[in-house]
C-alpha cells in the first residue's frame, strides 16, 4: 500500500469560496416592470373613475339645487305658467343626458318619454301622459287661475319625484 502523505486541512492549497455579488435592485425583473406598468394602469382607472363619479355628483346637485331655484322663483299661484314651462326646460335639459334624440320630441311623444324613464310599473300608468304631467302640455296655453295652480303644483311633485328617479338611477353622461 502506498501511503498517502496526510496533511492538515490548513495546509492545502485551497482558497476561500467565493459567492457572487448579490443582485442589484436595478434594474427590475421584467415581471416587476409588468407589475408596475399594471399598478400605473388601474391607478389611472381609479382616478378616471373617481373623476367621473364626482363630476356626475356635483351635476345631480346642480340639477337639484336649479329645481329649488324653480320652485322658490315661482311660489306664487298666479305663476303656474312660467312654473310649468321652467320644470318643462329642466326636464328636457336632463333628458338630453339620457338620449339626445330627446331634443326633437314634442306634445304626446315627449309625455310618452318621460314616462318611460320611469320603472315599468310606474310607466305602465302613465304618470305624465295621463296625469300631472299633462300640465307641460295643457298650462302654456290657458288662463292663470285657481286649476292652473293646482296643476302647476302636481306638476312639481311629478317632476320631482322624476328628477329623483332618474338621477338616483341613471348615470350621468357628463
Amino acid at each position: 500500500m502506498s501511503a498517502v502523505p496526510t496533511s492538515a486541512p490548513q495546509a492545502l492549497p485551497l482558497r476561500d469560496i467565493h459567492l457572487p455579488p448579490p443582485p442589484s435592485w436595478w434594474p427590475p425583473a421584467p415581471g416587476w416592470w409588468l407589475l408596475a406598468a399594471i399598478a400605473v394602469i388601474i391607478a389611472w382607472g381609479l382616478l378616471r373613475l373617481l373623476r367621473r363619479r364626482l363630476r356626475a355628483r356635483r351635476w345631480r346637485a346642480q340639477v337639484r339645487a336649479q329645481f329649488e331655484r324653480i320652485v322658490a322663483a315661482h311660489a306664487e299661484p298666479d305663476a303656474a305658467i312660467e312654473l310649468a314651462a321652467a320644470i318643462s326646460q329642466l326636464l328636457r335639459r336632463v333628458s338630453l343626458l339620457l338620449d339626445p334624440a330627446a331634443a326633437a320630441l314634442q306634445g304626446e311623444v315627449w309625455l310618452a318619454f318621460l314616462d318611460r324613464q320611469f320603472p315599468p310599473a310606474e310607466a305602465q300608468r302613465g304618470p305624465f301622459r295621463h296625469g300631472a304631467g299633462r300640465a307641460l302640455l295643457e298650462l302654456p296655453y290657458r288662463a292663470a287661475d285657481a286649476r292652473a295652480s293646482e296643476q302647476a303644483r302636481a306638476l312639481l311633485v311629478l317632476a320631482r319625484r322624476w328628477l329623483d328617479h332618474v338621477l338616483d338611477t341613471r348615470p350621468a353622461h357628463v
